[in-house]
């Protein structure tokens, strides 16, 4: 009987090794399929604070818990389900969503170069009630809505980038492991990209109440901190634009190899090593910096076509198409 029962607990041990082992495997594998999205979620952190601006700072933070919980649920719910049945039964769609996503995210990119360029802004009306401090309950739940709906076409990115990441280092994954990295992923994502938000716009108040104490050391950091704010917004507005130009022409560039249309890639990738092996030191750098740079230029290039079909041709919705209506 005693037997029996070591038997049976070297079995649990067994099984306990190999459950333990496979987690690290997922760990490590969602870590690795994270850090292929980083660009992704530089631009998604970028993006998620400027749904605040004109909210109350009480609100600040029950707003981005709301758009918290509508991005998990994008990543849980819709995204991950139709990723994973995609990649067993129509794997060769992948490439095809990341150049759908990465048009996107070239668009995104564009639109606010030509906002800066124009000075024309979407929803001028929204800002100016923004501006205002009208902040209603009615405008608070269409900012949360917008802003989740922004946040789906981020989070498919994020979760097919790291999906075609599983697939492509281990082709064998089975549906119930490349499940539970995708859930990994959605979760650890989610949880650093709402965290780093909320540091972000809760800064100001952990400035203002700094200034408040007593000690000037304090009250030097608090009125650093308070002023620092307008030049970290701005400087996370330029990134978030740079990030979804070079995103998106990324993934464009790596999805048309893909596909079978190989030379812009190659050129971009013959740039790259000529840069790499011409200067020592620092030609792995120099070669990633041609690379950005290069996917960059075709975001921009890609992105001012969309930009010109939906908002200065005729038939856009922007200024031609307001035009040509009336």
């Amino acid at each position: 009987m005693a037997g029996g029962l070591f038997a049976l607990l070297d079995d649990v041990a067994a099984l306990a090794r190999i459950a333990a082992a496979s987690v690290d495997d997922v760990g490590a594998a969602a870590g690795r399929a994270s850090a292929k999205a980083a660009g992704v979620v530089v631009d998604d952190t970028a993006v998620t604070p400027q749904f605040l601006e004109g909210s109350a700072a009480e609100r600040e933070l029950p707003i981005i818990k709301k758009i918290a919980i509508g991005s998990l649920r994008n990543k849980l719910l819709f995204i991950l389900p139709a990723a994973l049945l995609l990649s067993e039964f129509l794997p060769q769609a992948l490439p095809v969503l990341l150049i759908i996503g990465g048009t996107y995210l070239a668009y995104e990119g564009a639109e606010k170069v030509w906002e800066r360029v124009s000075g024309h802004h979407a929803d001028e009306a929204e800002q100016e009630l923004a501006e205002q401090g009208e902040f209603t309950a009615e405008h608070e739940a269409k900012t949360v809505s917008g802003a989740i709906r922004t946040d789906f076409i981020l989070s498919a990115e994020i979760m097919v980038i790291a999906l075609n990441e599983v697939v492509g280092s281990d082709p064998d994954a089975g549906f119930v492991m490349k499940a539970a990295i995708l859930t990994v992923v959605a979760i650890f994502i989610t949880a650093l990209v709402y965290g780093v938000v909320a540091l972000i716009v809760k800064m100001d108040d952990v400035g203002l109440k700094l200034t408040l104490r007593p000690s000037e050391r304090s009250q030097r950091v608090g009125h650093a901190l308070v002023g620092a704010m307008p030049r970290l917004l701005a400087a996370i507005s330029l990134i978030g634009t740079l990030a979804m130009l070079w995103v998106g022409g990324h993934i464009l560039l790596t999805s048309l190899d893909e596909l079978g249309w190989h030379a812009p890639y190659d050129l971009v990738h013959h740039w790259e090593e000529a840069v790499h092996d011409a200067v020592d030191g620092i030609g792995a750098l120099l070669g990633w910096l041609v690379n950005t740079l290069a996917s960059a230029v075709v975001g921009l290039v890609v992105g001012a076509v969309a930009v010109a079909v939906m908002h200065v041709l005729p038939f856009g919705h922007g200024k031609g198409g307001e035009k040509a209506a009336s």
